[in-house]
């Protein structure tokens, strides 16, 4: 059986198989339908220092292979994760998770990692910067060079764990804002976020979401993925988590060719609870068919 050992940040996983935040809500609720310690880990529910409600419903939508979420960063804030949902969570998973933050400001970054950190299963922080910058009008800060390596600076202060920018697609040089975080300090890049999007509803003549456009995630966003964790992986030196329309071992294979050495699966799980859990047991097979020994020898060798 080929070796499906990877190592993220110095630290090691059993396989390379992550869900995506937002995706697998707080680890613990899928305890009940399978033993969750097959993962090679979890990144948990995207975290704000306060509590949110989140956006107005509807906030979801089906689209031709994908869709479109604008959920809004629902969550109960820092202080409740770290003393109700990662208590749970350790519980069922015993092994180092990802702690997804988001905010509306660099401030707002540091106040959860700040109030987070303390918490022993923490192994990686995968900061999402597609956040809009309150101080910046909107614009989110993966948008901008300058506001990713500003608030990458300002996590690399308050914590001492690997720190993980999550980046956004939606801008023109996703490499340009890759080396920016790197020079801050940044220990990885998870790629891809969501692709903006907007669907219409015939009958109303209206959009379908209420906040009128929302992330398009799925199997329809993969090339676009694929081609972005390429491109990162000649522009920068640190580990990349690749994303983005995974739902299948050799979608793994593949990710992991274009320079990735963790992925993480997300909508897939929405699909079917077991699609981590069918990926990973898929993944001897699919490495015995393409004549792979060990996972880690195919990190960015389709360059």
């Amino acid at each position: 059986m080929g070796n499906t050992e990877v190592t993220l940040c110095g630290l090691r996983l059993d396989n390379p198989v992550i869900p995506a935040s937002g995706t697998f809500g707080y680890g613990y609720e899928f305890c009940e339908l399978y033993d969750i310690n097959i993962l090679g880990s979890i990144s948990v529910k995207g975290t704000t220092a306060e509590p949110r409600f989140g956006n107005p419903t509807p906030r979801i939508a089906e689209c031709a292979s994908g869709m479109l979420n604008s959920v809004g960063l629902q969550n109960p804030g820092a202080h409740k994760v770290l003393t109700e949902e990662l208590p749970r969570l350790r519980e069922c998973f015993h092994k180092p998770v990802m702690m997804n933050v988001s905010g509306f400001s660099a401030d707002g970054y540091v106040s959860a990692v700040e109030i987070l950190d303390a918490d022993p299963c923490i192994g990686w922080f995968e900061i999402n910067i597609s956040c809009p910058n309150v101080h910046g009008g909107g614009l989110a800060f993966g948008t901008s060079s300058e506001n990713a390596a500003k608030v990458t600076a300002a996590v690399k202060k308050v914590t001492k764990k690997p720190v993980i920018i999550k980046l956004s697609p939606n801008v023109t040089d996703i490499c340009e804002i890759a080396k920016a975080c790197e020079a801050a300090g940044a220990d990885g890049l998870s790629l891809i976020n969501t692709l903006l999007g907007m669907k219409i509803d015939l009958k109303s003549k209206k959009p379908l979401l209420a906040n009128k456009t929302g992330g398009l995630s799925g199997p329809a966003v993969k090339p676009v993925a694929v081609r972005m964790v390429y491109q990162v992986w000649e522009a920068v030196k640190i580990p990349i988590v690749g994303m983005g329309g995974v739902s299948s071992a050799e979608d793994v294979i593949e990710m992991m060719l274009a320079g990735a050495c963790a992925v993480e699966v997300g909508a897939a799980n929405l699909v079917s609870p077991f699609a981590c859990r069918d990926i990973i047991n898929g993944l001897p097979e699919a490495m015995e068919k393409y004549k792979i020994n060990n996972l880690t020898d195919i990190i960015g060798a389709a360059h």
